[in-house]
């Protein structure tokens, strides 16, 4: 009799534990074209395009990586999923690119992204305009609120393959899209307050300049104060 309770306890037990939650897979750590270089090393295709190969570190619980890499002039995007650690895809020669790549497994259904790095694939110019500058903050559409001096900071940071960035011309306004410079900033200068109301949104973009006459433009962003 004992040894038939023992037992249903124990189908009890074992009916009632509960499943391993299943373990969301680790963000794989990018390796090679490196962050804001020119890669050199592509393969030629042809006069306008090479293909590069891409190369990361493996991810714990990662059954598959997804690379997505993009076109930063026009804005499309190359994916390609595998079970290796790279992979290669043909792009334009002399052209700037970002590329991640995403963790996945069966088990979860969110995959999880890598840092997202930048590029030149290599050309033949000789001068490259600056990577667009990347928004750090306010973040685009997110609601703040101003400091006692009724400021905010904008902040963003910049990168150049020929590391001549030179400054930075900020464009803030009420209105979208924002055409008036605010102020111009050095090199070295990534932040800037600006005079701010409540219950007010604003436009701004970045627009970054190299000692060669290039430049790029981060894009049209806004924010709200509360």
């Amino acid at each position: 009799m004992r040894l038939f309770l023992l037992f249903i306890m124990g189908c009890i037990l074992v009916g009632c534990s509960k499943k391993d939650t299943p373990k969301q897979p680790e963000a794989a750590l990018l390796a090679f074209p490196l962050e804001n270089s020119e890669c050199t090393t592509g393969q030629d295709l042809n006069a306008t395009t090479s293909r590069v190969e891409f190369k990361w570190l493996s991810a714990n619980h990662t059954e598959t990586y997804e690379l997505r890499v993009t076109n930063i002039n026009t804005g499309n995007t190359q994916t390609i999923s595998t079970k290796a650690l790279s992979a290669k895809l043909p792009l334009t020669k002399g052209v700037p690119f970002s590329w991640l790549v995403n963790s996945k497994n069966s088990q979860v259904s969110q995959a999880v992204p890598s840092a997202t790095w930048r590029f030149y694939n290599a050309g033949y110019q000789t001068s490259h305009p600056p990577f667009p500058p990347i928004i750090i903050a306010p973040k685009l559409a997110e609601y703040v609120f101003k400091d006692i001096n009724n400021e905010i900071t904008l902040d963003w940071s910049g990168a150049d393959v020929d590391n001549d960035i030179i400054g930075y011309d900020i464009y803030f306004s009420t209105d979208t899209p924002p055409v008036t410079l605010t102020a111009s900033t050095s090199a070295g200068t990534t932040a800037f307050k600006v005079s701010v109301s409540s219950n007010t949104a604003y436009y701004w973009r970045v627009v970054v300049k190299d000692g060669e006459g290039n430049s790029s433009d981060s894009g049209i962003f806004n924010f709200t104060v509360l």
